[in-house]
């Protein structure tokens, strides 16, 4: 239980930290953080939370990256449908956070996205289904790759954390604007309940995508890899 509770807190974490920079910091006036400051903001909360909670639960914090640890032989299927609950309600409640703060602003109106992830008329270019699908298959595929070999007990002891939040702030910078980045079900989960409509209806590519994404990742990390790994 120990570790379903840090992987709640976690997600919950990344969510609010993630999402809540985009929400209530991105476009602020004056002093608004912009595309860069929110990749950056995803990065940190990853990488804070792996010092955090790495040494309870592995810090996955992502359905996905759960899916693709077991992929790589790194993590027990038993144990894949309580993470991935537990980290579903930590982004809902991150996200519940988010929405009771950004609600007693003058104006705030949860249609307008509320970070929600989103392809066609809801994607920030206005990119396609395609190029969305495309887009977080291959972002969470490099994400998998960068999570294992970082992890690897091979790599430099303790630099973990650093190599996968500055992959997380990388993603960001290439993909927030096709899809608004998702390369995490429970994020997409936890900010689309409360905007519903479209962003529901479009949340089955952000399960998906990071999932075969994820799968993919460890294939090709366990191809490269020595059998010793």
């Amino acid at each position: 239980m120990k570790q379903y509770g840090a992987e709640f807190l976690g997600t919950f974490w990344l969510v609010l930290g993630g999402c809540g920079s985009a929400v209530l910091a991105a476009t602020f006036p004056d002093v608004g953080i912009g595309l860069h400051g929110v990749s950056l903001a995803f990065g940190l909360t990853v990488l804070t939370m792996a010092f955090a909670i790495g040494h309870i639960s592995g810090c996955h914090l992502n359905p996905a990256v759960s899916v693709g640890l077991w992929a790589g032989g790194r993590f027990p299927a038993s144990q894949l449908a309580p993470y991935i609950v537990a980290q579903v309600l930590g982004g809902i409640a991150g996200g519940a956070v988010i929405y009771v703060i950004a609600s007693g602003a003058p104006g705030f109106d949860v249609s307008n996205g509320f970070a929600s992830n989103g392809y066609g008329a809801h994607s920030p270019g206005g990119y396609s289904l395609v190029a969305a699908l495309v887009t977080e298959i291959v972002m969470t595929m490099f994400f998998l790759i960068v999570i294992l070999g970082a992890t690897d007990k091979r790599a430099p002891a303790g630099f973990a954390p650093i190599a996968i939040g500055l992959a997380l702030t990388l993603i960001h910078l290439i993909s927030i604007p096709v899809t608004n980045t998702s390369v995490n079900p429970a994020r997409s989960t936890g900010v689309a309940i409360f905007v519903g409509d479209w962003a529901v209806a479009q949340l089955w590519l952000f399960w998906l995508a990071p999932i075969v994404g994820a799968v993919l990742g460890a294939l090709a990390y366990r191809a490269v890899a020595s059998e010793e790994s």
